[in-house]
């Protein structure tokens, strides 16, 4: 009878994946074969000039990604973004849920109008926020000059074309982290929170030692999020600054695009992206440690 019920598994798995090989085959073929051609393209110079050709150059692609200076400095402002925004983004986001759960009237109201940024394509974040910090008619410059913070081209100072950009980008997706830890704080169990206030717990105390752990994997969650899109993030600076001024807000997806569709170095371009790919991966494994490690101990 074990002998018949495991055959009859058996016959079931063959089964079901052979109905399934078409469906992957054709998803290996569209996701696979880019790949490794992405990655056969950069051990080579790829010439555009009478059609697509190929010239092997071993690893020399490769020790341009590691010691070429440009490269350096724009993943330096890519981690400095990275860390600002989603920093600022996680902070805002925490913050913000926690006072809208503390409402008892017009959160759903209130909800609707933070989330209204998160559905605005970046292309348009990114023209609003240019329009905006025109200096010559741009709301915010002319606030910004008007209480003495800023007088010149925001967009066009090395220091404040960082800081306007991140806060774009916060202004866009602080609410995704919001909506996230909403939904940590609403599956909280009250009768947690009860019984920490009649042991005389105080309101950052219950947060710290009672709302925090409970949502700890919710944030995990909204940190990875960010984490993976702040990566790629290519919008809004190629909209507002294109990576300037003095190369300033050149993060390493503008120097990328400028390596691939401005300079058509096709070959250094696959390094360099795939450079990008492997941080990424690193970065999800880190966290699904992180997740593997908070399984195990509770």
């Amino acid at each position: 009878m074990k002998h018949a019920s495991a055959k009859a598994a058996g016959w079931r798995q063959g089964f079901e994946l052979a109905m399934m090989s078409p469906a992957l085959l054709l998803l290996a073929s569209v996701s696979l074969v880019p790949f490794f051609y992405i990655i056969w393209m950069s051990f080579n110079h790829v010439g555009l000039i009478g059609g697509v050709s190929f010239k092997f150059l071993g690893l020399s692609n490769w020790l341009r990604v590691f010691t070429d200076p440009d490269i350096r400095s724009s993943w330096a402002t890519s981690i400095i973004y990275f860390v600002a925004t989603v920093g600022l983004e996680m902070l805002l986001g925490t913050l913000v849920a926690l006072l809208l759960h503390s409402l008892a009237r017009g959160t759903n109201i209130i909800i609707s109008l933070l989330l209204a940024p998160m559905f605005i394509a970046p292309v348009i974040v990114g023209l609003l926020g240019r329009f905006l910090l025109d200096p010559s008619h741009g709301l915010y410059a002319w606030l910004l000059t008007q209480c003495g913070i800023n007088a010149g081209n925001i967009l066009g100072n090395t220091g404040s074309a960082m800081i306007a950009v991140i806060l774009m980008d916060v202004w866009e997706w602080t609410p995704l982290v919001m909506l996230i830890v909403l939904a940590g704080l609403a599956a909280v169990p009250r009768e947690i929170l009860e019984a920490a206030q009649i042991d005389g717990a105080r309101g950052l105390q219950t947060f710290i030692y009672v709302t925090l752990p409970s949502i700890s994997r919710i944030l995990v969650v909204a940190l990875l999020i960010r984490c993976m899109d702040a990566i790629r993030f290519f919008d809004i600076i190629f909209i507002t600054t294109r990576g300037g001024p003095a190369d300033s807000t050149k993060i390493i997806p503008i120097r990328l695009y400028d390596i691939a569709f401005r300079f058509f170095d096709l070959g250094y371009a696959a390094a360099v992206g795939i450079t990008m790919l492997v941080f990424s991966i690193l970065i999800a494994n880190a966290f699904m440690k992180v997740f593997e490690r908070r399984e195990t101990t509770t």
